[in-house]
Formats: structure tokens, C-alpha cells, sequence
């Protein structure tokens, strides 16, 4: 918005020009998000704690998590504000790739308030994971389909519908129509696999941290056509502005982090992990490096590829591969205090995004 306002006034207003620099609006989104969060955080937990809003633990977990029963849950809610007021104030609003990627933060944050409040109120299960899936994929095609098909975005017929592999500098297969439901299972998958991590205090939010970090970098580069030249990574125009939006995500968490580290004062819910899950795997997509995500995304993909390998197995054999999953749990059974198990995920999740950005010279 502000880029629209003051950048043309910058021929009189010499000052003004540095609107034009997605490194200057980045720097400022971080610092906005942080802020509306540090603002807003207090006089939300204060809300959701009047409307008992709490925390609803399972009693097969860890019982050192019974505690925390009671907790202000949906604190996600300050994020999707922050991120989405920050987001609007500092991107250039005629950027199909920021509205798509919004859409989807919203989208699923959406299905993330529906899944709380009826867990809250209703049902302790919420939606149904079919229900889930379900609306899930619906926003999933929607953004896909703004992608394939939006003003300012190449036609169908040009869309790049290759894959672009790290590390290896000329493998890129085109799967043509097939990239349709390729990027319906990244974004869904992402969505879930950031909501599986958030089960401990202030572990999600760190290693969603370092992906931003990570996408930011990623998402500039993608958007210069002279640093993708020469890094030889896919430029994808306008795609730079997506930097930004990763920016508001980075100081969002910062600021939620505040509140959410242990002994956290208010915890994600789902409003918050499926929308900035979504998001993420959107950007991937944008930028073309859905492959490097599932790396930069480790503790993610860890998550819950543990789930399903002990839903599979008890399935099948009647026996659990894990003491309980996701698999942060069965750490803390075998012993590791919480807050041990959240800073060494935090530590992984550092060198996966410093393993992601050494590709971009190692090809």
C-alpha cells in the first residue's frame, strides 16, 4: 500500500525512492509484524483467557503436559493479523504471487479457527480429518488454479511446470498437467506437517522462523534475474515480493515467540500452524524450489513422516514404531525435558536451512 502512496511522490521527494527497494519494505515488514504482535499480544491473551478459551491436553500424553491445560489456545490468530496487516502495508498490491500466497494464509488459517473453535466448544476431535482434507484441497485448487490462470502470471501454456532438483544443475523434468495436483499435495502437505510439530511450547514457531528466513533469501533471489543467472537458479518474475510477505512471517514470529516460548502464555492452535504451514509450501511453490523445502522444512517432514509410520505400522502389525507421536513426544517419554527437546529441534532446523542455501553454489 505504501509503495502505491509514496514511491510515485519520490520524483519531489527524493526520500521516497526507497519504497522502490524490496530490501528496504522487507526490513520494515519485519519490524511492522513484530510490533502489531508485541502490541496486540497482551490484550489477546487477555481475551481468549476471559472467554476460556484453554488448551485441551490428551490424557495419553506426556503428563508433564497436563499443566498446561487451560493455556490460551488460537493464539495463531495474532499472527495471521500481523502478517496480514504488515503484508498489505509494505507489498506492491498489484503482485498476483503476494495475493495468491495471502489467500492461502487466510484460506487455511480459516480452517484452523473452525478445526479450534469446534474442539473448543464442541467436539474435542474437531473436524473430521476427511473434513480437513477436504476444505483444505479446496483452497489448495483455488491457488493453484489463480497461479495457472491469473492476469500478470504467464498463460497455462507457459506456465513452468518443471521441477528444479538442488544440487543437481541441469535436472528439471516438466510434468505438465500433473503439476496440478503436485502443488495441491505441497501446499495441503505443508499445511499439516507444521500443524503436527506444534505440540510443545515455542517449537513450531522456531524452525518456522528459519524457513522464512530461508524463503526470504530464496524468494529475492528468484525475483533478480541477474543473481538467478548467476546462482543458476529459476527466475521467476515478481516473485521477489514474496520476500516480503516471508519478512512479515519472520517478525510475526518473533513477536509471537515472546509470548509462546516456555513456559508458553498462549499456544498456536491450528489457526496458526495450518495457515503459515499453507503459506510456506505457496511460496515454495512460487519460487520453484518445492524440492529444497522439504529439506529447509526438515523437522516438518520429520513430523510427520513420524505419524504416519506409526499410524502404518500399528495398522498393520499392531505395534508402535515410537513411544508416541508426533515425534517430539516420544522424546520427551524417553526422558528429555521439553525444553531440551525444543531448542535441538531449533538447532536441526538451523543446519537444514544453512544445508538449503549451500545449494544454490553447489550445483
Amino acid at each position: 500500500m505504501l509503495y502505491h502512496l509514496l514511491y510515485p511522490i519520490s520524483e519531489t521527494i527524493g526520500a521516497f525512492r526507497v519504497f522502490r527497494y524490496i530490501t528496504f519494505r522487507t526490513a520494515a515488514a519485519i519490524l511492522t509484524a513484530m510490533f502489531i504482535c508485541f502490541i496486540l499480544g497482551p490484550y489477546l491473551i487477555e481475551l481468549l483467557s476471559k472467554k476460556q478459551i484453554g488448551q485441551v491436553v490428551r490424557d495419553d500424553g506426556p503428563e508433564s503436559h497436563l499443566k498446561k491445560a487451560g493455556t490460551p489456545t488460537m493464539g495463531g490468530i495474532l499472527i495471521l493479523i500481523a502478517v496480514a496487516l504488515a503484508t498489505l502495508l509494505w507489498t506492491r498490491l498489484d503482485n498476483l504471487y503476494v495475493w495468491v500466497v495471502l489467500f492461502v494464509f487466510l484460506g487455511m488459517g480459516s480452517i484452523g479457527f473452525v478445526d479450534d473453535y469446534i474442539k473448543l466448544k464442541r467436539m474435542p476431535k474437531g473436524l473430521s480429518a476427511k473434513q480437513k482434507l477436504l476444505f483444505q484441497s479446496i483452497v489448495a485448487l483455488i491457488a493453484t488454479a489463480l497461479l495457472f490462470l491469473g492476469d500478470g502470471i504467464p498463460k497455462l501454456q507457459n506456465f513452468d511446470t518443471s521441477i528444479y532438483f538442488p544440487f543437481f544443475k541441469d535436472v528439471t523434468p516438466t510434468i505438465g498437467w500433473l503439476f496440478i495436483p503436485w502443488m495441491i499435495f505441497i501446499i495441503v502437505g505443508s499445511s499439516n506437517a507444521v500443524n503436527l510439530t506444534d505440540g510443545l511450547d515455542g517449537l513450531a514457531i522456531g524452525p518456522v522462523m528459519t524457513a522464512a528466513v530461508t524463503f526470504l533469501i530464496l524468494a529475492y533471489i528468484s525475483g533478480h534475474s541477474q543473481i538467478a543467472s548467476y546462482l543458476n537458479v529459476a527466475n521467476v518474475d515478481q516473485t521477489g515480493e514474496l520476500a516480503i510477505f516471508c519478512g512479515t512471517l519472520v517478525g510475526a514470529s518473533l513477536g509471537f515467540l515472546w509470548y509462546n516460548t516456555y513456559p508458553a502464555q498462549v499456544f498456536m492452535g491450528d489457526v496458526g500452524a495450518l495457515g503459515i504451514g499453507g503459506a510456506l509450501g505457496t511460496v515454495a511453490l512460487a519460487i520453484k524450489q518445492e524440492i529444497l523445502w522439504a529439506l529447509v522444512g526438515g523437522i516438518f517432514v520429520m513430523e510427520a513422516l513420524s505419524v504416519i509410520m506409526q499410524v502404518t505400522s500399528f495398522k498393520l502389525t499392531g505395534k508402535r514404531i515410537f513411544r508416541m507421536a508426533p515425534i517430539h513426544h516420544h522424546f520427551e517419554l524417553k526422558g528429555w525435558a521439553e525444553p531440551k527437546v525444543i531448542v535441538r529441534f531449533w538447532i536441526i532446523s538451523i543446519i537444514l536451512s544453512l544445508l538449503a542455501l549451500s545449494s544454490l553454489k553447489l550445483r
